[in-house]
């Protein structure tokens, strides 16, 4: 269950990081967050730099963490979704200068490595060639402190604040490797003899920043998916001022302007039409693939398309209060959050830091001491360890997947808004729907047309609907809108109402009477004929409507909140997946069994009180089962939070039902479907990326500690490509996760 962590007290509030810190400073960050009173928890993406933190309300200002993380040497902000919009469409993306940086002083370590290995004694020896320039050994000493200096300070700040912060990471193993390699390369040329390490430690930094720039380009392609959502609002837009047409910017827009949007042109705000009819495609936004017929009156979203038809909008929200805005830090937020597999990673990855260390130094005393190796070989191998046990690879594995498979969700009209919970859905084993507006339409229908005579329904329905068009009562509108599909309704007149029972008319010359079993008993109408039929539909819970033509009963209209088609096929395929499902409503037990038998369900409750309801799905979980409750975010609030996973469903462009783990946008209990087989997908990925990030350790580590010397000599650079390597394996396989079809 997750109640405690939709507690009214507790608020979440998301803080950008502006500088890059690796996958394995999670915990760092995360920790430093935590120490400060009344923090509940912290969870850091390093995928996108945010920080998600849950305080208690009042007691902490967003303002005192930033200061504070600020205080620390970490460059941090206040995080607006609207700021971060625009970044992106003027180019301002974090990793693409990030990959930018990489690049550069990649290229320059590496020109400057070149006369450095021309000029090592070691490879002239190993290729067989001499060459040297006065003072070779001071020109190679300064060409490898400008690459310590210069290619390494990259890994030195980041280990200063690691150290800082009474931690260890990646940044502290590769500057103990680079600075050890390097100092004793020093005292090799200037204090004792010795061969120097210079070459081995340029190369160690060149391959070390090209694998830092390789892996920088693979996650942005991972994080790429959330910038595509945020450069769906066009930047400009059409404002209409006195009639006038002006070009403005979406920034400068403001509730209650009127914009014009042209066909092919994208909404740039939210609002309402004003003006004008067309189709609007939001697949987008929602994943609806059919286009959206909008008309006056009828709500529109910025970011959405608009396909055909002039449009006038009145922009009613604006910058953080649009939909988009909501959905990108519903995502940001989601991709902050952990699932517990990733702080099972986030640990290991502290350790394995812990481990590298003693393994490099128990590597290099057994080699040196014990077994009287040269230094510079006790040493290639001790760094080697350093290098190639960085936990990158552990650190990247699910950070990578959730970025891909919350903005997946997202673009599929699902907005997970906690991590945990799409973990929790691989172990899914009951569903439990709420049944109206759920897995019925909500509204009232005609379900059952039933002809007493060799006449098809059209001519029972449709002089029935000519009766009731101008009735208000919820039985006519179902009557007359099933009518509407069947054909044209004729005009009617001499109508009589009859309060409570029904009313009558002539149509067509024939005098139509509609209504209950009490209006046809005082017209004298014998409706014995139907009675059976009348029963049957009684006892699936259905209202019955008689219908007579010139004094004889020619038919009864069955009425009742219609299923949904989506659902006979969601039930379907959650049932074929191995999941139960179960359904809760407050009707009627007649209503509620024949709903059940027409869909398949494995249980049903009825005549539930909203109250009540929490106390149902407990009763299933108390069976053992994992339970999804599906409802509609307000009157199922309880049940939502009592539920292993809360799934808000029809929530339109309400992302942010704060009882739900998981707001579906669309009224569509398919998307269920859709959200387990994408749990499925997401907690695979994750595993392989454990398991390949793992794996990697544990075979590389014992090699670079020289466990098939002679036969095998892993040097440092050789490492460090390994390392990159297991980490570009890792985002590598989060990115197949695009391509699959949920």
């Amino acid at each position: 269950m997750h109640s405690e962590t939709m507690h009214h007290d507790i608020e979440s509030m998301m803080i950008k990081i502006d500088e890059h810190l690796m996958p394995d400073c999670s915990c760092m960050i995360e920790n430093i967050v935590r120490s400060l009173p009344h923090v509940m928890d912290a969870s850091y993406d390093c995928m996108t730099g945010v920080l998600n933190v849950r305080i208690h309300k009042g007691m902490i200002t967003k303002k005192e963490i930033i200061d504070y993380i600020n205080e620390q040497g970490i460059d941090c902000r206040d995080h607006i979704v609207e700021k971060e919009v625009k970044k992106v469409h003027v180019g301002h993306d974090h990793h693409a200068m990030m990959e930018r940086d990489l690049k550069n002083k990649f290229l320059i370590t590496l020109l400057l490595s070149i006369p450095l290995l021309l000029l090592s004694p070691s490879i002239q020896r190993w290729l067989g060639y001499k060459f040297t320039v006065p003072g070779t050994e001071y020109v190679l000493t300064l060409l490898a402190t400008i690459v310590v200096l210069y290619g390494g300070l990259f890994f030195y700040r980041g280990a200063f604040k690691s150290l800082k912060q009474k931690s260890a990471d990646m940044n502290v193993l590769v500057s103990i490797a680079v600075l050890s390699g390097y100092i004793y390369s020093i005292g090799a040329t200037f204090i004792f003899e010795a061969a120097d390490f210079y070459w081995e430690v340029a190369t160690l930094i060149v391959f070390l920043l090209f694998g830092h720039w390789m892996e920088m380009r693979a996650v942005k392609g991972a994080s790429g998916a959330l910038r595509e959502l945020m450069k769906l609002l066009p930047l400009k837009a059409n404002k209409i001022v006195n009639s006038d047409i002006i070009e403005v910017n979406i920034s400068d827009l403001k509730k209650g302007d009127l914009v014009l949007v042209r066909p092919g042109e994208k909404i740039p705000a939210d609002g309402v039409v004003k003006e004008g009819e067309g189709s609007v495609n939001e697949a987008m936004i929602t994943g609806e693939s059919k286009p959206v017929y909008k008309k006056i009156g009828d709500r529109v979203i910025g970011g959405t398309v608009n396909l055909e038809g002039l449009l006038k909008i009145e922009v009613d929200k604006v910058g953080e209060e649009s939909v988009l805005a909501g959905i990108i830090r519903e995502v940001k937020r989601a991709q902050a959050t952990k699932p517990h597999i990733q702080r099972i990673a986030d640990r290991a990855a502290s350790y394995l830091t812990l481990i590298a260390v003693a393994t490099a130094l128990v590597t290099f005393l057994y080699w040196y001491s014990f077994i009287g190796l040269s230094g510079v070989l006790a040493l290639t191998f001790a760094i080697t360890v350093l290098v190639i046990a960085c936990p990158h690879a552990l650190g990247l594995a699910i950070p990578t997947v959730t970025t891909i498979s919350t903005t997946l969700a997202a673009q599929n009209g699902m907005f997970v808004r906690d991590m945990t919970a799409v973990e929790r859905a691989l172990k899914l084993d009951m569903v439990m729907f709420d049944k109206t507006g759920t897995l019925t339409k909500g509204e009232f229908g005609v379900s059952d047309i039933v002809s007493l005579s060799d006449k098809d329904g059209k001519y029972i329905i449709i002089p029935a609907a000519a009766v009731e068009v101008n009735s208000e009562h919820v039985i006519a509108r179902a009557i007359v809108n099933k009518a509407k599909e069947m054909g044209k309704i004729p005009h009617a007149k001499d109508f009589k109402a009859y309060p409570g029972k029904g009313a009558a008319a002539i149509v067509d010359g024939k005098r139509i009477i509609v209504g209950n079993k009490t209006l046809m008993q005082d017209m004298n109408i014998d409706i014995s004929m139907a009675d059976e039929k009348v029963s049957e539909l009684a006892s699936q819970g259905k209202t019955v409507v008689y219908v007579a033509i010139d004094g004889k009963l020619m038919g009864i209209l069955g009425l009742s909140d219609i299923i949904r088609d989506e659902s006979r096929e969601a039930v379907k395929e959650l049932k074929k997946m191995g999941i139960k499902v179960a359904m809760l409503t407050g009707d009627r037990r007649e209503t509620a069994e024949y709903v059940a038998k027409e869909l398949g369900l494995d249980e049903y409750f009825a005549e539930v009180l909203p109250e009540e309801k929490s106390a149902k799905v407990r009763e299933l979980q108390d069976k053992g089962y994992v339970v999804a409750m599906v409802g509609d975010g307000v009157n199922d609030a309880p049940a939502l939070v009592q539920a292993d996973i809360g799934i808000a469903i029809g929530a339109g462009t309400d992302v942010a039902v704060e009882s739900a783990d998981i707001v579906l946008v669309r009224n569509d209990p398919r998307d269920i479907v859709k959200l387990v087989r994408l749990s499925r997908y997401t907690m695979r990925k994750m595993k392989e990326n454990l398991v390949w990030a793992t794996g990697y350790n544990s075979v590389a580590i014992p090699l670079a500690a020289g466990i098939a010397y002679p036969t095998i000599i892993f040097r440092p650079e050789w490492g460090a490509i390994l390392m990159t390597l297991s980490s570009i394996i890792v985002v590598a396989n989060a990115l197949l996760l695009k391509k699959k079809q949920i």
